[in-house]
């Protein structure tokens, strides 16, 4: 689905760039990768997340080991147990495995919230990065500025045009070189 949009999105800008006639387009860009690693709080955020990650991943783990103790269980009784009491464990083992796939997804799937808590976590940082980009764009006069931390990225760059430093500063954030 990226990649569909992605071509679109490249067409336009070669169309923009393109045009002989067309005003000279100011292009810039930046990394938010880079800009997250200067904000005190982003890593608070991050180790947050990995003390509540973490607490789940030893959850599944105990999971998986109390699964893999019933598997392991059953093929060793296996031809001791009767038919009914063969499908019981069967069913036992397939419903602590649908158990521990539940709570996988809620912790971690799409709309899990792990996810929900990163998102919480995050956008009022992210607004406040958005917002010190279009300050700087339109401060500086650009007329496109792309992040190059993501899925769209450029191949080529002059560093002239690299916004980092001056969204730092516009944050309130300075770097020492």
């Amino acid at each position: 689905m990226r990649s569909i949009l992605k071509y679109p999105l490249i067409l336009v800008i070669s169309f923009l760039i393109s045009g002989a006639h067309a005003q000279d387009q100011k292009i810039g860009y930046f990394e938010s990768n880079v800009i997250l690693s200067y904000i005190p709080e982003y890593n608070g955020i991050e180790q947050r997340l990995q003390l509540l990650s973490d607490g789940w991943k030893q959850e599944i783990d105990e999971m998986d080991a109390e699964i893999k103790a019933l598997e392991e269980d059953y093929k060793a009784k296996e031809i001791l147990y009767t038919e009914e009491k063969r499908a019981q464990k069967k069913q036992e083992i397939q419903q602590k495995k649908t158990q521990r796939d539940a709570f996988l997804n809620e912790k971690f799937g799409p709309n899990g919230e792990y996810f929900q808590q990163q998102n919480d976590l995050l956008e009022p940082i992210q607004r406040q990065i958005f917002s010190a980009v279009r300050t700087v764009a339109q401060k500086q006069g650009f007329d496109f500025v792309f992040d190059r931390s993501g899925d769209i990225y450029m191949v080529y760059a002059r560093g002239e045009f690299n916004l980092n430093e001056s969204i730092l500063l516009e944050l309130g954030i300075e770097i020492e070189e």
